[in-house]
C-alpha cells in the first residue's frame, strides 16, 4: 500500500486556531537600548517569524502573539529567547542568531555559584575573566565560539551546547584563580581541536 502524504500544518493550525501569546519584562536599564534598536528587533519578529510584536511602556514589557501568518510552530519560543538575549545585553546581530539557528543557547550563572566571592575578591575575578580592554573575554568568545555578557556579578553565555561547555570552564578556572595565560594555553588546544571537528 502506498504510503500517505501529508501536507506541511502551519503553527495556528496546530493550536486549533488559537492565538499564542507571550510577556517579556524589560529591566529599567535596558529600556534605552531597546529603544533604540527596536527596528532592528522588530523587523526578524514580523517578517521572518510572521508574528505581531509591540512595546507597552505602560507594562515596560515586550508583547508578542502569533499570527494567522505565522507558520513555524516554534516561532514564538524563538522570538521570545532573542528578545530576551538582547535584554540581557547581547548585540541584536548576535542574539538573532537565536532565530535563525536551532542549537543555540542561553546560558547564565553567577560568580557566586563558582566561587563565594565579597568585595575586592569578587571584583578581581571579574576583572580576570574580562582581561585588560576585554582582551581575555574576546579569547574566549573567538576560541570557543560563543558570545559572553558580564552582567555585574551575573555571566551570560550564548551558544552552542559543547561551546557553552568549554566557555563555562574556562570562566570558571579563571574565577577560581587560574592565570589567565594557564587558560589561553587550554583554550588554544581546544580550539585548535574544534577547528579540526569542522
Amino acid at each position: 500500500a502506498s504510503r500517505p502524504s501529508f501536507g506541511e500544518i502551519t503553527a495556528s493550525e496546530i493550536n486549533g486556531g488559537k492565538i499564542e501569546y507571550r510577556r517579556v519584562a524589560v529591566p529599567a536599564h535596558r529600556f534605552t537600548p531597546l529603544k533604540e534598536h527596536w527596528l532592528e528587533i522588530y523587523e526578524p519578529i514580523v517578517k521572518h517569524m510572521k508574528l505581531q510584536v509591540r512595546m507597552n511602556l505602560k507594562m515596560k514589557s515586550v508583547e508578542l502573539r502569533t499570527s494567522e501568518h505565522t507558520q513555524e510552530v516554534s516561532a514564538l519560543q524563538k522570538s521570545c529567547d532573542f528578545v530576551k538575549a538582547f535584554l540581557m545585553g547581547f548585540e541584536v546581530q548576535d542574539a538573532v542568531a537565536l532565530l535563525r539557528l536551532d542549537d543555540l543557547y542561553v546560558d547564565t550563572f553567577e560568580v557566586k555559584d563558582v566561587k563565594p566571592l565579597h568585595g575586592d575578591h569578587l571584583s578581581r575575578a571579574i576583572g580576570r575573566i574580562a582581561g585588560k580592554a576585554g582582551k581575555t573575554k574576546y579569547a574566549i568568545e573567538n576560541a570557543t565560539r560563543t558570545r559572553i555578557v558580564l552582567a555585574d556579578s551575573k555571566i551570560h553565555l550564548l551558544g552552542s551546547f559543547a561551546n557553552i561547555k568549554i566557555a563555562r570552564d574556562a570562566i570558571c578556572d579563571l574565577i577560581l584563580g587560574s592565570a589567565p595565560g594557564k587558560v589561553y594555553t587550554k583554550l588554544r588546544t581546544i580550539a585548535s581541536r574544534l577547528k579540526e571537528r569542522f
